[in-house]
């Protein structure tokens, strides 16, 4: 570290996070040397607020809105108006699922580089990476057990152990069981999480990382309320309107490798192999989507997914002068393979012959249709075909930080991305037949160039401007010509200015940024089974984010995000209305949390905090057409949630509890377009810990 930033470490250890390089970035540059916006949440927040999944640490990132995958078996994430989804999000630098929904437990921190960051990672979306920074093995014997309780049934017992094998080799074992039921009528979930982990101290100058993690949850699936003709169902926050046998069940095996080696203090060199194995064995109705009068004739889905994914990449890092300028060089490549098989199932009907693409019906204004057996009583599944997916990716880049001057620094660089998605293969297995899916082979590959400049006048203050290109390879059927889903390009032009203040103490942060898509994909509302293209968007916004300690024990973290995602160019007739917002994003978000912990006398140990969660408004449902032929838009209202903490640390022994949602404000997260899911009420949670 330059003697510069070694002024901005304060006396109890807290570094300000626009020094501190993050892992996404892939070479040791500060965040405020980079033009884009980067965010870290660490392992106090995370513990301060009990976090148990991924969602529970991503609201304290600002312009990210929670959403629910289909089921709601599953965390999903909007940032600057895109769907991140699994291809957005890593741990320790390689891409995983979100399948599951990532436990908490782990977590050292969670990094998120806003916008494009197509040039180190390739085929993401607009809106952001996220990285899962796991806690490492140490070389100093200790444990820590805890029992977690909370409201509607909730226990989770944590074990996290660790120290030396030898002076070379060190492990790390974190292991955790959870057991809960729901504020919503028959939903319940449970979770095993396990991750061991190795660290090799191979030399002086060389270290290995080999961790493992397995992941089994099984939740009820739960798709929200529902909408009756186009309108959210007038239902109760408790009241479910699946089927009571409906299930989801996930399995979840990772193992990578991380290999690290200094040549000299300059260069530096990144290996990273992992494999994941991902199962999902799911069975539920699907789309609460009820006419008028609320008759819902509700469809069936069973599916059996095996997916296995491979990861490779290489990083090379080096600094050096070249004419007199300083370089921060960073060159890479990567590749990963998926592999998925998904199983196709036949199930019983009860309806009619008139109607035998529905398992039943059911009114969602009538509470006494939904007894019935057919919601009892689970029917028998065959399983009739095996489809087999492939994706291969891969890609090399190179990107350079170039000081001009002390104040002046340029970033340029470039990323080659190929993708190929090959035919779908079906095995019938009736007759042992295989046939060929009716999308053919698809290639995409494109260059991604990035351009940034850097002003800082002072060595707390950064100003920058920069310019990024990516594209999106699109998976599914186009509707449009029953073919394979081009590619999108975007473009990402971004502005802002980072500070810190008081030696580091404060950090605040603007960022102003707009994205153009030329083609936007999303489900087909004429067949939800494909995908189309429904024009052209562009994505405005502005994002604050402010955290520091700015006295001991007193520590916060507050963000405020502006977002204007519309459509800006689609067909003449049936496209969707110019300047109308996307459905699903949000137009202002605000989070708040700060805690204090008194650090002598009679209190010392005793800690108080307080966090504010703001949403804004949205829209759930459909965007409207030109011709009026979808019109389904269904305005949600803006809402705040308060929780308070209070806990209290002696020796060995410390004791936190939570309120959550104090108010009991009641409202809703948006689940596709057919429903919405209820916010949880006022919970209670409190965590016993015991430190070895």
């Amino acid at each position: 570290e330059s003697a510069s930033q070694l002024d901005e470490v304060s006396i109890n250890g807290y570094k300000t996070p626009n020094k501190k390089p993050v892992n996404l970035g892939k070479i040791a540059i500060a965040p405020i040397d980079l033009p884009q916006a980067v965010q870290i949440v660490g392992a106090q927040v995370i513990r301060d607020q009990q976090a148990n999944t991924l969602g529970d640490v991503m609201k304290n990132i600002n312009g990210v809105a929670l959403g629910a995958n289909r089921g709601s078996v599953g965390e999903n994430f909007y940032a600057r108006g895109y769907s991140l989804g699994s291809n957005n999000v890593f741990k320790n630098g390689a891409r995983t699922t979100i399948g599951g929904s990532p436990e908490a437990s782990t977590l050292e921190s969670v990094e998120v580089l806003k916008g494009s960051a197509a040039i180190l990672y390739g085929g993401v979306s607009g809106g952001a990476v996220v990285n899962m920074v796991t806690k490492k093995p140490k070389f100093e014997y200790g444990a820590e057990v805890s029992m977690r309780v909370g409201s509607y049934d909730l226990y989770k017992p944590i074990v996290d152990i660790y120290g030396p094998i030898s002076k070379k080799v060190a492990f790390r074992v974190i292991g955790t069981y959870e057991s809960a039921g729901s504020y919503r009528d028959n939903v319940s979930s449970k979770r095993f999480y396990v991750n061991p982990s190795l660290l090799y101290k191979i030399s002086e100058n060389t270290e290995l990382i080999v961790q493992g993690d397995y992941l089994k949850s099984n939740f009820t699936p739960d798709f929200g309320i529902g909408t009756v003709g186009n309108a959210l169902a007038p239902l109760a926050r408790n009241v479910f309107v699946n089927t009571n046998w409906a299930y989801n069940k996930t399995n979840t095996s990772t193992a990578q490798a991380v290999l690290n080696h200094k040549f000299n203090d300059d260069w530096k060199l990144n290996v990273i192999a992992a494999v994941q194995a991902y199962n999902r064995d799911y069975f539920s109705a699907e789309r609460p989507a009820a006419n008028a009068a609320g008759i819902w004739n509700r469809a069936l889905t069973r599916s059996d997914i095996e997916e296995f994914t491979f990861n490779q990449q290489v990083n090379l890092t080096g600094n050096f002068k070249l004419a007199g300028f300083k370089n921060s060089l960073l060159v890479g490549a990567d590749a990963d393979q998926s592999k998925t098989k998904t199983g196709g199932f036949a199930s019983t009907n009860v309806l009619p012959a008139a109607a035998p693409t529905y398992y039943d019906s059911v009114n969602l204004l009538d509470p006494s249709s939904f007894d019935k057996p057919s919601n009892f009583n689970m029917p028998n599944t065959t399983l009739l075909t095996n489809t087999n997916a492939n994706v291969f990716r891969m890609g090399g880049f190179v990107q350079d930080l170039i000081s001009l001057t002390e104040q002046f620094k340029v970033l340029a660089g470039v990323r080659w991305s190929f993708q190929k998605t090959p035919t779908t293969t079906i095995n019938t297995l009736a007759s042992g037949v295989d046939s060929k899916g009716s999308a053919a082979d698809k290639i995409d590959k494109a260059f991604s160039p990035k351009f940034g400049l850097i002003y800082q006048p002072v060595s707390s203050t950064s100003i920058y401007a920069s310019y990024s290109n990516n594209f999106t390879s699109n998976t599914g059927i186009d509707i449009a010509t029953n073919g394979p889903m081009g590619p999108s390009i975007i473009d990402q032009y971004e502005a802002g200015i980072k500070n810190d203040f008081f030696k580091g103490k404060l950090s605040a942060n603007l960022t102003v940024y707009r994205i153009k898509n030329d083609k936007f994909a999303q489900t087909a509302l004429a067949d939800p089974t494909k995908r189309e293209f429904s024009g052209a968007t562009a994505s405005d916004g502005v994002e604050i984010d402010v955290s520091g300690v700015v006295l001991p024990g007193l520590n916060f973290i507050a963000g405020y995000a502006y977002n204007y995602m519309r459509y800006t160019s689609t067909l003449a007739v049936t496209g969707i209305v110019e300047g109308e917002r996307v459905v699903g994003t949000t137009k202002n978000t605000a989070n708040g949390t700060v805690f204090y912990t008194f650090q002598d006398g009679a209190v010392k140990g005793l800690k108080f905090g307080a966090s504010a969660f703001y949403t804004g408004d949205r829209n759930g449902g459909r965007n409207t057409t030109k011709n009026n032929s979808s019109s389904g838009i269904i305005p949600l209202s803006a809402f705040t949630t308060f929780d308070f903490s209070a806990g209290y640390s002696w020796k060995k022994i410390s004791l936190l509890a939570k309120v959550a949602n104090i108010s009991n404000e009641l409202n809703y997260f948006v689940h596709e377009n057919y429903s919405v899911n209820p916010i949880p009420p006022r919970q209670f949670v409190t965590t016993v810990s015991y430190k070895f």
